[in-house]
């Protein structure tokens, strides 16, 4: 096939964009800073739910887990499906203990809990945690949406890297700056059908190319052997070993879901408890279907490039967009830009917003302090701005540090950034001890390096164990630990 011409791939991008501006324009008419921060407390639960897909999937998801399928080792062959089987008990458990806590306080930023609970050093070290997360993690999604624009787009129009990031980051700035979340809760959704539509489409593709039909495609699948999920023979040592892969899915949902800004502001612009309860129980099921769907694609890929006798990229990252840009149809080209596009832009504009919304409100004390609208308006919009910037700086630190696939690299960074948060919000809910509030930061500081340097010598010091994604709920035990040595029992 011939490839897809640049040209027409920079069409489709602006044309996508030019749409977004038109829906952030409609969603953004007569909005200020409750609009932006809580949506007017007004989003359809069943728009949130869908718009959810695409900011826990992402680009990320998009490219990397379909590359990983045909490789030996962490999340090969569906093995990934454990981990997303463990994400259902973990959204339980964010629908029926957490999502009622947040509606009963009425929070804007969900760390304003830990303010109540413990006090102001352990609220701000929560929301600190949060804002490092969150721009490790969005920085990731877009640099790899970048990578790709770069690779099989802007090079051919000899644009720089350093333009191509600054590009991608003002889009998201543009068409979002006004509405805040409120505009997301509509962009995200159209954004994740283009996303989900652009993997069925390819997968379509692929069966007309192989000519086999949806049920000799998955037959196809299991005789290449990318069929097995479960893995339970392999004993702890086993990156893929169910019970850690299981334990981990639904320790990540808790943690990178429930306690993260980001994914539950979402949430909180619902009308009640119980539409946002309707939005994460619907969103659970659609998300299984959704990964099974990316890890089909994945294997698919492989067996396409072994027949074809395309090279398999040295980074599995570029298989998915190598066979789409350059071995399939222009068609299937341009359904893939869009579904990159979207799948990157509907994880990072929320983060943007939610970095936004988490400074303004657990920082600069936006719901306390006196000001006018006018100059929160200000404020905020220099805020936006400056988190742009941080987003842009990072993910050209990012461009020289990358070695892996970045799903796995994303997972292993949140293990030591969310661990605090973990820590904070399960000793929070689970005891009813008061902690010295002043010391909170320092054990919010030490778990993590404890959590590394066991994670770092695990296969010498446990017998070839390897934490893995455990390294999350290692971390998070270690932050519980050290709160009950600074804590005392609440006088009745």
């Amino acid at each position: 096939m011939n490839a897809l011409n640049p040209t027409l791939t920079l069409s489709v991008i602006i044309c996508y964009f030019l749409f977004l501006i038109v829906i952030s324009y409609i969603t953004s008419r007569g909005a200020d800073n409750k609009t932006f921060f809580t949506g007017n407390r007004q989003s359809p639960w069943l728009l949130v739910a869908i718009g959810m897909i695409g900011a826990s999937l992402s680009g990320v998801t998009f490219i990397s887990i379909p590359g990983v399928v045909g490789k030996q080792g962490l999340n090969m062959n569906l093995s990934y499906m454990q981990v997303v089987l463990g994400y259902l008990v973990g959204y339980f458990v964010i629908a029926t203990i957490l999502m009622p806590l947040y509606y009963r306080l009425r929070l804007t930023t969900i760390y304003g809990y830990l303010l109540e609970r413990f006090g102001i050093v352990s609220y701000k070290t929560g929301s600190g945690y949060f804002l490092l997360s969150r721009i490790i993690g969005a920085s990731f999604r877009l640099f790899l949406v970048a990578i790709v624009l770069q690779t099989f787009v802007m090079d051919a129009f000899h644009v720089p890297f350093m333009a191509t990031v600054a590009i991608t980051i003002v889009l998201i700035w543009v068409y979002t700056y006004q509405g805040g979340i409120k505009t997301i809760v509509w962009t995200d959704t159209i954004q994740t059908i283009c996303m989900l539509g652009a993997v069925a489409l390819t997968i379509y593709a692929i069966s007309q190319s192989l000519g086999l039909g949806y049920g000799g495609l998955w037959d196809l699948f299991k005789e290449e052997g990318f069929g097995k999920m479960f893995y339970f023979e392999g004993g702890w040592q086993d990156d893929n070993n169910f019970f850690k892969q299981f334990f981990s899915g639904a320790l990540l949902a808790i943690v990178m879901t429930g306690m993260d800004q980001d994914m539950m502001q979402k949430n909180l612009t619902c009308k009640s408890l119980g539409d946002a309860q309707k939005n994460m129980f619907t969103f659970s099921i659609i998300l299984v279907f959704a990964n099974l769907m990316f890890l089909f694609l994945g294997g698919l890929l492989y067996i396409y490039a072994q027949r074809e006798g395309i090279e398999i990229p040295a980074k599995s990252d570029l298989l998915f967009p190598e066979i789409a840009m350059n071995h399939l149809s222009p068609a299937v080209g341009v359904i893939f830009i869009l579904g990159l596009v979207a799948a990157a832009y509907s994880s990072a504009d929320s983060a943007l917003t939610a970095l936004t919304t988490s400074f303004c409100i657990d920082f600069l004390g936006f719901e306390e302090k006196e000001r006018t609208e006018k100059e929160k308006k200000s404020l905020r919009l220099k805020v936006h701005i400056g988190f742009s910037v941080i987003l842009f700086m990072m993910i050209l630190l990012f461009k020289s540090l990358n070695n892996d696939a970045i799903i796995n690299e994303l997972f292993r960074v949140s293990g030591y950034t969310y661990g605090p948060i973990l820590g904070l919000f399960s000793f929070g809910m689970m005891t009813k001890r008061k902690v010295i509030d002043r010391w909170v930061i320092a054990i919010c500081l030490v778990a993590p390096l404890i959590a590394w340097m066991f994670d770092s010598n695990s296969e010498a010091w446990f017998n070839g164990f390897k934490f893995g994604f455990l390294t999350l709920a290692l971390n998070g035990l270690l932050t519980f630990l050290g709160l009950w040595m600074i804590s005392s029992k609440i006088r009745s």
